[in-house]
């Protein structure tokens, strides 16, 4: 069974198909956000610190953090300004984060401060980038996120999706990384404009799944870019996908009607044993309403979080902005 293991100083999480869903909190992310940017420029993490505890609170398994506020010279403003928003996050919540940047000193800068084993975010099967990238994930022994894309672009058809997702994974072998560390990204495109989009990544999970035995995940939300009521397509995409085979996904925790559908889908698919999350979480629901979930304890910023229970898209070109 492939299993995907990504830790924080002291939590250690598997992302896998016998495992519950993973929930990679996406907020920690200036694009399409001018004012978490212009806080972040300016040296202000309020919005930051705000996030990362609600996201916590709200049931994120990881949480994605990505610094890339301005496309003038990120090289040289990314890095610096990832390492400390990383410092910060780690300081106050204990869960895994992924490194998410498409800049490579970016990467690297993260991957010497992160404490236990990150998830880095992203590469892309274009040369340059995974001759890059694909060193840094050998050096530091961390898995990556593989995006199914390359010098062509992103192909709308998934038989090529599909080859660029097993070429980057046949590169990461030859790299010495193990398959279990290559978590695919299949591009989920919007279903407005592209009518087969959710038939497609089905198909293309389960034969992810099948044929090349690697976990996935996805910018959740793309699925229902341009369209009215978001959360109502995205809470039926979610017990969809996870049947297909998709074992995480880049989402915002803090959207109750879409947690319920990953915990009911945990539930369906037997990773929530006697339904033990279930009736924790919901056990006082009142009908009409949405429960919160059990509160989780956060120590003040700059403090280390005991015993929590608990994307700029670098790179990914697919990932529409969030609704």
């Amino acid at each position: 069974m492939t299993r995907t293991i990504v830790a924080s100083a002291t939590k250690e999480i598997i992302i896998g198909f016998d495992q519950p869903f993973c929930v990679i909190g996406e907020r920690i992310n200036p694009t399409g956000r001018k004012k978490l940017a212009a806080e972040m420029v300016a040296g202000n993490f309020e919005t930051v610190i705000r996030d990362a505890l609600e996201q916590a609170a709200a049931g994120a398994t990881m949480l994605d953090v990505n610094a890339g506020v301005t496309a003038v010279d990120p090289n040289a403003t990314e890095p610096g300004l990832l390492v400390q928003t990383l410092e910060i996050v780690q300081g106050l919540v204990d869960l895994p984060l992924s490194i998410d940047s498409s800049v490579t000193a970016a990467i690297e800068a993260g991957l010497k401060v992160a404490k236990g084993r990150p998830l880095v975010n992203s590469v892309t099967g274009e040369e340059e980038k995974l001759e890059a990238i694909l060193p840094l994930v050998k050096k530091y022994d961390v898995p990556v996120v593989a995006i199914s894309n390359d010098e062509t672009g992103i192909s709308m058809d998934p038989d090529v999706r599909f080859a660029v997702a097993k070429k980057i994974v046949e590169r990461a072998m030859d790299h010495g990384i193990k398959p279990e560390d290559v978590v695919v990204d299949p591009l989920v495109m919007p279903i407005g404009a592209l009518g087969d989009a959710g038939r497609q990544v089905f198909a293309l999970l389960r034969r992810l799944r099948e044929e090349l035995k690697v976990n996935t995940t996805c910018g959740l939300s793309n699925i229902s870019f341009g369209l009215p009521h978001r959360h109502g397509i995205n809470s039926a995409f979610i017990p969809m996908v996870i049947g297909a085979g998709m074992t995480s996904a880049i989402m915002n925790p803090c959207r109750p009607q879409e947690m319920e559908a990953v915990r009911g889908a945990n539930v369906l698919n037997g990773t929530d044993e006697n339904c033990t999350t279930w009736i924790k979480t919901y056990k006082d629901y009142k009908p009409g309403e949405h429960a919160a979930p059990a509160p989780v304890a956060v120590n003040a910023p700059g403090e280390a979080a005991a015993n929590n229970g608990g994307r700029r898209r670098g790179g990914r070109e697919a990932r529409m902005a969030r609704g």
